[in-house]
């Protein structure tokens, strides 16, 4: 930091602290500022409440009040707020929902009541209504890892208190004590998000495949923190590999961010090595990958640049875990999702193709840096790993990575491994890759029903946002998040779930599910980035849909497209591109 640059800051916290806000003349592209220039928080209101303690009127009164947009400011003369009154044996609550998913906490704004005292309320934030009506602790419960969601909290007399920051769409508050009156002029989420726009978009004739393009991007951008979080709830951290899903998202929605170097940069220097990423071997590769397709998109060579000695060491050692039968023997933390965890053939069969990937995608990068020697080093490499065929996998998220790594034949993998049994065994992390094979083996209808069956599942129990894990066989007996628990169903939340996302615990708002979003712009729409962004090749797959227009981000500005099909079958394309931009089909 400059001399002139800590000057600001210091004359910025003054002003801060005389006027609650930073000075109107605040230099917009001062480095001060930028790093927070695109968080904002905005107020929502409750859109409907979901369950009450009490439906006689004697213990919970102008419930309805709450569902109104208030302006944040209690005053003395509020005559119909919402009231709880407790007694001995009646401790009153109310379940909100906020209509969606979102990152935030919540402000509570009390009027005039009998006692000064400030009053107690147990606070409890869900992704789903049934983690409203939880505990803490036991079997399948929620938990208070990572970011408190279940809490006591005192509220002023006339005054208002916010806190919490978690991912939530649900808010249950109860009185804590006994003989209390609690007339509540407003409850509202205290929503922080990255404000910034969605350059792309997608539209076809199918509205179920444009809300789930429409639920990866909000997913993506409610991660869109500090840093590029797996979840909102859980973990909050930067872990590598569910990064790749994000960042293909964030360059088909929102274009060059600088959330997605910072976050890179930081998974770099937390690792030095020869640690691995996240203690993950594949995480690291990952991380190469992400780069790989950070500067396909946008052709930033300078910052490429900055990451050589780490890729070139990072590329050296991973040629150290390789024996002499060309099989990867990588140490660490041998993973490729959960599902595939405690299945070593299919872990292996992911990681000898991911190795191939890396290294070819380590010989493109050299080639970018105009280091021919390593380019041909890291191509021999890949084409070494390519002789080692894995036997025996019959997962279709380590199948899926085979056909990326072409060490297993497209249409033959996708019919007998990639479409068996519909979308049962399939995981929102690989979901992703799963359809980029069955996009190399042509069966662009096939993709379009996994999307439909899939990540339309989500949709059909009230997601808002996707989730860390789903099963298509849990979804056919489960009731809705949005609902409160019934006898005759199981609780999709509750009852399920295996490694870290027992229960509760499971993530309802996890990045790494987004990739239908990356997946329907560039197979559906054709939009294929060259040549570091300076070309886009449109090559539509429209499958079973009739037309399919949307727009996507470029360096150069945002390119407009639209495909019809015409009454001969034959797609018709049209499109705008900014100056600059070359398009080719």
């Amino acid at each position: 930091m400059t001399k002139k640059h800590a000057i600001l800051l210091l004359f910025l916290f003054i002003q801060t602290l005389f006027y609650g806000q930073l000075p109107p003349v605040f230099d917009q592209n001062d480095e001060a500022r930028a790093s927070h220039s695109e968080m904002t928080k905005t107020y929502l209101t409750p859109a409907r409440i979901i369950w009450k303690s009490d439906t006689s009127d004697t213990y919970i009164q102008n419930e309805e009040s709450l569902l109104k947009k208030g302006n944040g400011q209690v005053a003395v003369n509020d005559k119909n707020s919402f009231r709880l009154i407790s007694t001995k044996d009646h401790k009153p609550g109310i379940i909100l929902d906020f209509g969606k998913e979102i990152h935030g906490g919540v402000k509570i704004s009390m009027g005039i009541r009998p006692s000064k005292k400030p009053l107690k309320l147990r606070v409890r934030f869900g992704e789903s209504v049934s983690e409203t009506l939880s505990d803490v602790g036991g079997k399948n419960t929620a938990t208070n890892e990572h970011s408190l969601r279940d809490f006591i909290i005192e509220v002023p007399w006339l005054g208002s208190v916010e806190v919490g920051e978690t991912g939530y769409r649900f808010l249950r508050i109860d009185i804590v004590d006994a003989n209390e009156i609690a007339p509540i002029k407003e409850i509202a989420a205290a929503f922080i998000y990255r404000d910034i726009p969605y350059v792309g978009s997608f539209e076809s004739n199918d509205q179920r495949l444009n809300d789930i393009w429409m639920t990866g991007a909000y997913t993506v951008q409610l991660n869109m923190q500090n840093y590029l979080w797996d979840g909102i709830k859980r973990d909050r951290l930067v872990w590598v590999g569910d990064m790749h899903p994000e960042v293909m998202t964030i360059n088909t929605v929102f274009g060059k961010n600088d959330i997605v170097p910072k976050s890179l940069d930081l998974a770099r220097d937390q690792h030095p090595l020869p640690q691995w990423m996240n203690t993950i071997s594949s995480y690291s590769m990952w991380w190469l990958l992400i780069h790989k397709n950070w500067y396909d998109y946008h052709g930033d060579l300078a910052y490429l640049k900055e990451q050589e000695t780490y890729m070139i060491g990072l590329l050296n050692q991973l040629s150290t875990f390789i024996d002499k039968d060309n099989k990867e023997i990588l140490n660490g933390g041998r993973f490729l999702d959960w599902p595939t965890s405690t299945d070593p053939k299919a872990v292996h069969a992911g990681l000898q193709a991911m190795m191939i990937l890396t290294f070819e995608a380590g010989s493109e990068i050299m080639q970018a840096l105009n280091r021919s020697d390593l380019e041909k080093k890291y191509k021999k490499i890949a084409k070494k790993l390519k002789k080692h065929t894995p036997k025996g996998n019959t997962s279709k998220q380590a199948a899926s990575m085979m056909v990326l790594a072409e060490i297993s034949k497209a249409k033959k993998t996708n019919k007998e491994i990639l479409s068996k049994d519909g979308v049962q065994n399939m995981s929102t992390f690989y979901g992703y890759y799963i359809l980029e094979a069955m996009a190399k083996a042509d069966d662009y209808d096939g993709a379009l029903t996994v999307i439909r069956d899939y990540w339309g599942g989500m949709l059909d129990l009230g997601a808002t946002t996707f989730w860390e894990d789903f099963n298509i066989e849990e979804a056919a007996t489960s009731e809705r998040i949005d609902r409160m628990p019934t006898a005759n169903k199981n609780d999709i939340h509750k009852d399920f779930g295996a490694f870290c996302y027992v229960g509760l615990r499971h993530s309802l708002c996890h990045g790494w599910a987004s990739g239908p979003t990356s997946w329907l712009t560039q197979h559906v729409l054709g939009v294929n980035v060259l040549d570091g962004g300076n070309t886009i090749k449109l090559e539509p797959h429209l499958g079973d849909l009739k037309f399919a227009n949307g727009t996507f981000p470029t360096k150069f500005g945002v390119l407009k497209i639209k495909h019809k099909r015409n009454s001969q079958g034959k797609t018709i394309t049209s499109f705008e591109a900014p100056k600059g931009l070359k398009v080719i089909q």
